[in-house]
């Protein structure tokens, strides 16, 4: 049984390398009682020395960083991360992770990874130390030493984002950092109808904001629901994986649906189209979540945003 730890739970995880397109079995045990983790040996012109793998599950208030990349002379929360880790360890330390949110965006489940030296660090505490480094609206609250093979991007199944619309005459003060204001009446049915041609496998360029290195913007939603909250109406959605801006512009469509400013019927053109202009307005920042990451091992960092726990 896994042991939690204040400010972060640390597990071992010992198995062979992550396959994207598999499953597998998750033998985990408490990092402070288990046997020593099996040492990875990198050869350099210096010879070999050995270092481990981390994964980390972070979550973050995104409103103050420009986003989660590192970017130079931005403050950012990788960069934030990089900087309190290496401090921790002593050491340089390159960050992986499964996605890059935008200014703004929030996360409760977003997944990092990194290789360190530091075998013999005491891991059931990385978390309680790193946070008296960390600015508070940055939190790591699970911790695992994997297999040399895991990467935090390349080894994920899933990705799943929550937005959170806050429907209503009037705005929340309290609200205005995490969820977005419509104050029109909003056709949930409508929304429902132009969300069902998005299922499945299609080319998103439609909902792409920059367009990835490789140029393919072929993605495959697995699940998109929107449900009622009180005051509050939640998107939830399931990938494979994301394009940039891809959630915001789909919640913006959606959210024009709802409205009455477009058919819902129209969502089919507007994939064929292959046109960003299609799609229409991007949904803001705020009320974007990555909630969270799968993984072939049967790890899964999904985490209800808090303001859907009621």
């Amino acid at each position: 049984m896994v042991e939690p730890f204040a400010g972060g739970r640390v597990t071992e995880v010992l198995r062979g390398p992550a396959r994207p397109n598999s499953t597998g079995s998750d033998g985990r045990h408490d990092l402070g009682r288990s046997p020593r983790p099996r040492r990875e040996a990198h050869g350099s012109e210096t010879g070999s020395r050995e270092s481990i793998t981390i994964r980390c599950a972070v979550e973050y208030d995104g409103t103050e960083y420009c986003g989660f990349q590192r970017q130079p002379a931005q403050r950012t929360v990788a960069g934030e991360l990089e900087a309190a880790i290496a401090g921790l360890l002593g050491e340089p330390i390159a960050l992986t992770s499964a996605g890059r949110t935008d200014t703004g965006v929030h996360a409760c489940g977003q997944v990092v990874s990194f290789t360190t030296a530091r075998i013999a660090f005491p891991w059931d505490r990385f978390a309680l130390a790193l946070h008296t480094r960390l600015p508070r609206d940055i939190r790591v609250r699970d911790v695992a030493l994997v297999d040399a093979a895991f990467s935090a991007r390349f080894s994920a199944l899933r990705r799943r984002y929550v937005y959170a619309v806050l429907a209503r005459p009037l705005p929340s003060a309290l609200l205005a950092r995490y969820a977005w204001h419509l104050y029109r009446p909003l056709d949930l049915a409508a929304m429902r109808a132009a969300a069902l041609p998005l299922l499945g496998e299609h080319d998103f360029r439609s909902f792409c904001g920059t367009l990835p290195e490789n140029g393919n913007t072929v993605r495959s939603i697995e699940s998109l629901t929107i449900e009622p909250q009180g005051e509050l109406l939640i998107v939830r959605v399931a990938a494979n994986a994301f394009l940039h801006r891809m959630v915001r512009t789909i919640v913006g469509l959606l959210a024009e649906c709802a409205m009455g400013r477009r058919d819902p019927g129209s969502v089919a053109a507007i994939l064929s189209a292959r046109d960003r202009a299609a799609a229409g307005v991007t949904a803001p920042a705020q009320g974007l979540y990555f909630a969270g990451v799968a993984y072939p091992d049967g790890y899964d960092s999904y985490v209800e945003p808090p303001i859907c726990r009621g």
